[in-house]
């Protein structure tokens, strides 16, 4: 009997042991926070960092995703991209404008907005969301002022302006009708450029939250009640483990490559390198690197807000400067040629995104290199391919050799110290000076030298 007790209570104890555990781990799996940081412009490679996060996140079954945001703004679509996550996620958004100093201008405003849960740390702001590639518009014009061509100009501008201007107002004030925040501010981000500091945004209730730091944060966010989708849940963060997703090698290459003036410069290696194999044929390490480096650059031009008036101006630029070389017009295609280069350097990127221009120094720096590189070396290259042979079978050609012998036809001579089988439609008597005129496989073709 004793012992069947024993069996009994041992059972009763591995059973509640193994509860324990399992609950232990269940609850673990639970009560999980990530972490993802965007600290920059908004752009083809944050975007993608974003969706791998809230991926893992989802795939963790992890309580909620933080996105620690500054951010002067970004790419408009790479924004979109975002918002459209954040909208479709089954697991609450908290973005946290940290650390203090920060700020999420501009695009960063929008995302904030989208956001499940908004929360700022103190000394930060948020703002400034007109978009910055048509500014402010203008007062129309007052009634009497003449109408010209320029004015007629200015006001199609102008309404262009207006449209872009009411197409961001209805889209951040939807994002505040869905989250339940301050509309009427929101719109005055949009058209004027509003900003607000953390305390003034809180009072707004254009956040939810302001926090010293993600502990505090995370204190704050316990208990809370959201909407996600089209339920009301209680967030249950407490005893939360903070998962932090950093970032990969693959984030650190996009933003690295998508970088505007390291995309500028991998294109302009893509086309020298192709060049120079075009010139040189057989080198292969020049056109290996060159299309390598090509591809690369069109990659990264893809995801970026490329001005194809502005390509076509560059190469057309690089076209002119390698004419220039073949075939010397005064310099009139070589300063033809930097001025396209430049002008369509600038015109590349077609943003006004703060972090998103070529720098000047650079273009024009490139634009001196090209114009050396490419006039001085190219005509270097092309004059030395049309200097006469100074090594192998055809540099013989025209050289004096002697005849080792009398023939009348074929026979052998001397050039260079080597012997040579040799013909002539002419009698040669042996020691008689000769001119080689060519070359046909390995016999010289010889007349007497006058």
């Amino acid at each position: 009997m004793r012992r069947h007790l024993k069996k009994a209570v041992y059972i009763a104890l591995a059973i509640g042991v193994f509860l324990l555990l399992f609950s232990t781990f269940v609850s673990a799996e639970r009560h999980k926070i990530y972490l993802a940081t965007i600290d920059g412009a908004i752009s083809p490679a944050t975007a993608d960092y974003f969706d791998r996060a809230l991926e893992k996140a989802t795939e963790d079954k992890a309580q909620l995703l933080i996105l620690q945001l500054n951010t002067p703004g970004g790419l408009d679509k790479s924004m979109r991209h975002m918002i459209q996550v954040i909208l479709d996620s089954s697991i609450p958004i908290v973005t946290y404008v940290s650390p203090k100093g920060a700020r999420a201008a501009s695009a960063g405003t929008y995302i904030v907005y989208a956001s499940h849960v908004a929360a700022m740390a103190d000394a930060t702001n948020l703002g400034s969301a007109t978009p910055v590639s048509i500014g402010l518009v203008e007062p129309p014009k007052q009634d009497g002022q003449k109408d010209t061509k320029e004015s007629s100009a200015k006001q199609t501008m102008d309404a262009m302006q207006r449209k872009m201007i009411n197409d961001a107002k209805a889209y951040i004030k939807g994002l505040a009708q869905l989250r339940e925040r301050n509309q009427e501010w929101a719109e005055q981000a949009v058209e004027s450029a509003a900003n607000l500091p953390a305390k003034d945004a809180l009072e707004k209730q254009v956040i939810n939250i302001i926090a010293y730091d993600l502990e505090h944060l995370i204190k704050q966010l316990h208990g809370k009640q959201i909407k996600l989708n089209k339920e009301t849940i209680t967030l249950d963060v407490a005893e939360s483990e903070l998962v932090v997703f950093d970032s990969d090698w693959r984030t650190e290459l996009l933003i690295i490559i998508t970088d505007p003036s390291i995309a500028y410069l991998l294109l302009l290696a893509g086309i020298y390198g192709l060049m120079f194999e075009f010139l040189n044929p057989g080198s292969l390490l020049p056109g290996t690197l060159g299309a390598i480096c090509l591809l690369v650059a069109l990659y990264a031009l893809n995801m970026l807000p490329i001005n194809y008036a502005g390509l076509a101006l560059l190469l057309l630029g690089i076209g002119l400067m390698v004419a220039e070389a073949f075939a010397p017009s005064f310099g009139i295609l070589g300063m033809g040629g930097i001025a396209a280069f430049s002008i369509g350097s600038f015109m590349l990127l077609d943003s006004e995104v703060p972090g998103y221009q070529i720098a000047p120094a650079l273009i024009v720096s490139t634009s001196i290199a090209s114009a050396v590189l490419l006039i001085f070396i190219v005509s270097m290259i092309i004059k030395s391919r049309r200097s006469p042979e100074v090594s192998g079978q055809k540099e013989l050609i025209n050289h004096t050799a002697i005849a080792t012998e009398s023939f009348d036809g074929l026979g052998r001579v001397m050039i260079r110290g080597e012997v040579w089988q040799a013909i002539s439609e002419q009698p040669i008597s042996k020691s008689q000076q000769v001119k080689v005129v060519a070359i046909d496989g390995l016999t010289l073709k010889i007349k007497p030298e006058e």
